[in-house]
């Protein structure tokens, strides 16, 4: 671990611009690193908290992932587990928070656990971290994407009862959205920011219109419904283990809170932005995702009536009995909100998915990292990593047309990326934290201090908790339907990049490598 340098800028004695003077210290940290700017430093605080807010879309999450908690947990239970969940990512972030101060660089956890990590484990452990965390952000890229698809769908399906979707429209539907995706991360990629900036205004003007919606247009369960009813649809052995596996659902609903940090080379004064842009994002969106949830419980009518039937966003209906016209739900919830916040978060995705490929491909981790890791001299945009990331999208949907099953067990396996890849980045932080003097730590401007070991051990079992009932599925009548094929697909792609670790990738990667190599750093 090493302390960043101070050095002198040569020039003129002219007063640069406090703007001009973050960009000058980011690339200073950047080089003391090893690494050069090669992206242009376009978001803020505000751009990247919207994007941060989009990746997860918490609230939107209550409403569109609803089912699953309710069969598994009920209302009661839902409403239990959602501030726990809270708690536990609100620690994750908190410690994700302090390594990104400390090392703001795009590749995140696996350069948190390079840096941080004893030597002798330093490679194996960030190579193994950094194939996790791109499998993770891959899937939840296609898995968010497939979700909008499903509710673009349905929504047609509601406003033209005639219309029998076709499995190959779904395909087609999803393609169009990665294609959209592609355009604005590319063709629009100045304008990428902004755009972030303005749907952080509708993700919360949004919330607003559809709660007072609920609030005073929908008839309201009695609370006993809502905070004494448990319901363990699955037919585990305890209600307890039913409202865990549900949770991982609400899991689901916070993945992509570490988004900020794989655009930490695009953002100006990172080592101070992203640790703010993290947290704020989990109390907005822990908050407004809490209050939706309990607004929605009070107001869905009977459980019963809900679980029983086959439509796959009963919120819809839900707003449909409380409007009592199509259009309105259609205008209220789709066309304005949901949809564009969902497509919003699908391209954030993008983007997101594409630096970490880029940033594990620039130390050679990937196959084909050559490629891989250029960055497009005239627009400073990686252009490779995007159109692989959409490539690996595109061919994920293809999945569907055999199983629909197989495709969805991409939510369990973000979820079990981002945790394992966590829980990695984290035990090394606290590994750190305990065998080296604080003062000899080069602490970044954020800080946990006296509060980091408690906190630390604390989102190492909330994460393990997460990451084990992950794989597990949603009910104990095990078929090929209900099979949580996550298990399958993390396992396999974790012994392939074994496999290619031992072959190949043990001889070539060696750990971030030195872009500038004229920079004095001293170990710990």
């Amino acid at each position: 671990m090493a302390s960043f340098p101070v050095q002198k800028i040569q020039g003129s004695a002219t007063i640069v611009s406090e703007s001009r003077a973050r960009i000058i210290n980011d690339e200073e940290i950047m080089a003391h690193f090893g690494k050069r700017q090669q992206f242009k430093r376009n978001f803020g605080l505000i751009s990247i908290l919207g994007m941060a807010c989009t990746l997860m879309l918490t609230w939107q999450g209550s409403v569109a992932n609803l089912l699953p908690p309710l069969l598994n947990g009920g209302p009661t239970g839902a409403i239990i587990a959602f501030p726990l969940v809270i708690f536990g990512v609100l620690c994750q972030v908190l410690v994700m928070a302090e390594m990104a101060s400390m090392v703001p660089l795009a590749g995140g956890e696996y350069n948190w656990v390079a840096v941080l990590a004893p030597q002798n484990l330093s490679n194996f452990l960030s190579y193994t971290v950094g194939w996790v965390t791109v499998i993770a952000w891959q899937a939840a890229c296609a898995s968010v994407t497939w979700i909008n698809t499903l509710l673009i769908l349905v929504v047609a399906g509601i406003n033209y009862p005639q219309y029998n979707m076709q499995m190959w429209n779904a395909v087609l539907t999803f393609w169009a959205l990665v294609v959209l995706s592609v355009f604005v991360n590319t063709y629009l990629g100045r304008a990428f920011p902004s755009i972030e900036a303005m749907v952080l205004i509708l993700h919360i003007v949004g919330f607003f219109a559809i709660l007072i919606v609920l609030l005073y247009l929908a008839p309201k369960n009695p609370s006993e419904a809502v905070f004494n009813s448990f319901f363990n649809g699955g037919g585990f052995s305890s209600t307890a283990q039913s409202v865990i596996i549900g949770s991982v659902t609400i899991m689901y609903s916070f993945n992509g809170v570490d988004g900020a940090t794989h655009m930490a080379e695009e953002i100006e004064n990172s080592a101070v932005v992203i640790p703010r842009a993290m947290v704020l994002s989990v109390f907005i969106n822990g908050l407004t995702g809490y209050a939706m949830l309990i607004a929605v419980c009070f107001c869905m009518g009977p459980l019963e009536e809900l679980l029983s039937g086959t439509f796959p966003f009963p919120f819809l209906l839900i707003l449909m009995k409380i409007t009592g016209s199509t259009a309105a739900t259609t205008a209220l919830v789709c066309a304005s909100i949901i949809i564009i916040t969902g497509i919003s978060g699908s391209i954030g995705l993008m983007a997101t998915a594409s630096r970490m490929l880029w940033a594990f491909a620039r130390e050679d981790g990937v196959p084909f990292s050559r490629y891989v890791s250029r960055v497009e001299r005239r627009t400073a945009l990686p252009l490779y990593s995007i159109g692989i990331t959409a490539t690996i999208s595109i061919l994920l949907s293809l999945i569907t047309l055999g199983s629909t099953t197989t495709f969805s067990a991409l939510t369990g396996l973000t979820v079990a990326g981002f945790y394992s890849a966590f829980m990695v980045s984290a035990c090394v932080m606290l590994w750190r934290r305990l065998v080296t003097p604080a003062e000899k730590i080069a602490w970044g401007p954020f800080r946990l201090g006296k509060l980091g070991v408690p906190v630390t051990v604390l989102s190492l079992i909330y994460s393990f908790i997460g990451w084990f009932f992950s794989f597990w599925p949603p009910t104990t009548t095990v078929t090929v339907q209900t099979f949580n094929w996550s298990t399958v697909v993390y396992f396999g792609v974790m012994i392939l990049s074994m496999l290619y670790y031992g072959l190949r990738a043990r001889h070539t990667y060696t750990g971030p490598k030195m872009e500038i190599v004229d920079v004095v750093r001293r170990d710990v």
